[in-house]
């Protein structure tokens, strides 16, 4: 009995490491959902200079990114036929303080490039 328990131990580890070998070799299976790239710049209208720290998010997505240093963001996102995005600064003593923007994209292809212009506050 306690041989049969040793035995079946022994077979559930060696089983457990060819799977974790296999993953090793192999990887995960890949997302081949339809994804579309959502990027771009934001800028404030009166300078023209680029914004750090204004929170993009897609409504009802739950989703959210940040502009970096030069005001640029990006993330890839599930294919739908238009998006509400948000933009909103929520640093303002960093930067300034600047008015939300919301806006509709409709007729989507794989890549989408935005400007967006903030008006100050």
């Amino acid at each position: 009995m306690k041989q049969n328990l040793l035995r079946k131990i022994i077979g559930g580890l060696s089983f457990a490491s060819v799977l974790f070998v296999f993953q090793a070799c192999y990887g995960t299976p890949q997302d081949f959902g339809l994804d579309v790239l959502i990027e771009g710049q934001v800028k404030s209208k009166a300078s023209g200079e680029p914004i750090k720290g204004i929170k993009i998010s897609i409504e009802n997505e739950g989703q959210n990114q940040l502009s970096d240093d030069n005001g640029q963001f990006s993330f890839y996102t599930v294919a739908a036929n238009s998006y509400n995005l948000q933009f909103s600064d929520i640093d303002s003593l960093q930067n300034g303080y600047f008015e939300k923007k919301d806006t509709a994209i409709a007729h989507v292809n794989e890549k989408i490039f935005l400007e967006i212009e903030l008006d100050p506050r």
